[in-house]
């Protein structure tokens, strides 16, 4: 591994202190070498706030030292006026005279641009150190602006023989998690922007849709309601987080409830993540129930598969998802448990 590739892997290592904090923005982190001495490192704390570049130049204690560094950043340095001034202005302004950046911006009105600028004023300027883990790093910011559609994650357990949950008109579900891995269901919770659900999930199981057992904001809650069945003594419906009903029919919001009365339908999923896009929530966490679920996977409208397979044997029930044989998968363990992940 060459230096330039040390001190990238440093910025990835510092972007991931922003996560569930950036979203929209994506994660970035920014190390600042001189003579093959850190002296400055910044991330993206947090969505509005400055960018990791900014801060790794307020963190250098000499800024004399700038004109004769170099700058590592995850992400191309922005150009344009958003929440923040650009950093390549900034990156010109203090005379750095090198820049080592790890991957182009998707974003269309960064895209290029503020390695032009860099380049115009200059700048000796290297792209695509270490591209694929920059780019896996936001690799849902990268999905959100090229796709123009949320990241989509389907989450599911299911029993040693394929269940999700015995037949049942009410009562509590079967209990296919242990407690340990619950955790991680509530920290893919924090990491989403938006969790979804169907109509029977929400009617059988009556989830609060919360992050309880991980630190982090609860996401906004989605439901699918087409013919709106649910009664509003629901968990989802107690207005302590902000929720989002798709439906064919049309109903009145009320405090941190919205209804959308969707147009047809035919192509509900398409209808709904347009919908999601244009409210600007990136990453959207699917937990069932098992129609949902497959009708994401029939659309082939995923990103990320995890499934826990549990070795309780249910015998019959409500049948797990089918995924196409032909995906490949990954085992993951945590905490004696298995969970297979689909990239």
């Amino acid at each position: 591994m060459n230096k330039d590739e040390i001190y990238m892997r440093r910025c990835i290592q510092l972007a991931l202190n922003g996560q569930n904090n950036v979203s929209p923005n994506p994660m970035v982190g920014a190390v600042i070498v001189h003579n093959n001495e850190i002296i400055g490192e910044g991330y993206h704390i947090r969505c509005g706030e400055a960018h990791a570049e900014v801060n790794a130049i307020r963190s250098v204690k000499e800024p004399s030292r700038l004109k004769e560094s170099t700058i590592y950043v995850s992400l191309e340095p922005c150009s344009h006026y958003g929440k923040t001034p650009p950093c390549a202005d900034l990156i010109i302004e203090k005379e750095i005279p090198r820049i080592v950046i790890g991957c182009k911006d998707p974003f269309t009105e960064v895209s290029g641009n503020g390695i032009k600028k860099l380049e115009e004023a200059g700048r000796e300027v290297i792209v695509g150190v270490l591209e694929h883990q920059c780019r896996e790093l936001i690799r849902n910011f990268i999905t959100f602006n090229t796709l123009h559609r949320p990241y989509i994650i389907l989450k599911w357990a299911e029993s040693a023989d394929g269940f999700l949950d015995v037949v049942r008109t009410g009562g509590q579900p079967a209990k296919l998690s242990t407690e340990l891995t619950q955790m991680l269901v509530h920290k893919r919770r924090a990491m989403a922007d938006a969790i979804m659900v169907g109509t029977q999930t929400a009617l059988l199981d009556n989830p609060s849709l919360t992050v309880r057992n991980w630190y982090g904001s609860n996401p906004v809650r989605i439901v699918l309601d087409k013919h709106l069945v649910l009664p509003t003594s629901l968990q989802l419906f107690d207005g302590k987080v902000p929720t989002l009903v798709y439906t064919l029919k049309k109903k009145a919001n009320s405090e941190n409830l919205e209804y959308i009365t969707l147009k047809e339908e035919s192509d509900l999923l398409s209808q709904i993540m347009d919908d999601l896009y244009k409210r600007k929530l990136q990453t959207v966490l699917v937990e069932g129930g098992s129609k949902l679920l497959q009708s994401f996977l029939d659309d082939a409208l995923w990103d990320e598969i995890f499934v826990e397979k549990s070795r309780k044997k249910l015998g019959t029930g409500v049948k797990s998802p089918q995924i196409n044989n032909q995906n490949s998968y990954s085992i993951e363990k945590y905490f004696g448990e298995y969970i297979r992940h689909y990239p």
